[in-house]
């Protein structure tokens, strides 16, 4: 069991390199450095593209404020457009449980970022915790607890 403490956000993937290193030095099995030309999860775009990105998204979907087009490409980068899907107006999204944070996010989060529970949403994928009053968070949990009976249906 490995634990590592501290250490800020940007230099998390080296330390892990690092840490991963020595355990392949310890138990004889070593690989090459793969993570400096990689990219999480939606980040397939340039350094400098966070505003072409923003823009496409908004040129895909006009009805996006631009506010909520900058969250999300903040959050999904190029999956943005996934967690979109065939929105084509504002209502298409579907609850709006508070801060920008509709269904069709919600239901992203479910489906592909396996979130359970309000907490997950709400503290463990968006921080949207810190924006939403008691009255939504509780909205939210009550629909996040009625998802499998969605699914089973």
């Amino acid at each position: 069991l490995l634990n590592v403490f501290g250490g800020k956000l940007t230099t998390y993937r080296r330390l892990s390199e690092h840490a991963v290193e020595k355990i392949g030095e310890a138990i004889g099995v070593k690989g090459k450095p793969w993570t400096a030309d990689s990219h999480l999860p939606g980040g397939d775009f340039p350094a400098r593209g966070y505003e072409s990105e923003v823009a496409g998204l908004k040129a895909r979907y006009p009805f996006l404020t631009d506010r909520h087009a900058r969250r999300l490409v903040r959050r999904y980068g190029t999956r943005a457009a996934t967690l979109l899907g065939n929105a084509a107006r504002a209502e298409d999204l579907g609850h709006n449980f508070g801060g920008e944070l509709y269904e069709v996010e919600v239901r992203y989060l479910a489906d592909q970022e396996w979130a359970l529970s309000a907490e997950d949403v709400l503290w463990r994928r968006t921080k949207d915790g810190l924006r939403l009053d008691a009255d939504e968070k509780r909205v939210l949990e009550e629909y996040m607890a009625a998802i499998p009976e969605r699914i089973a249906g």
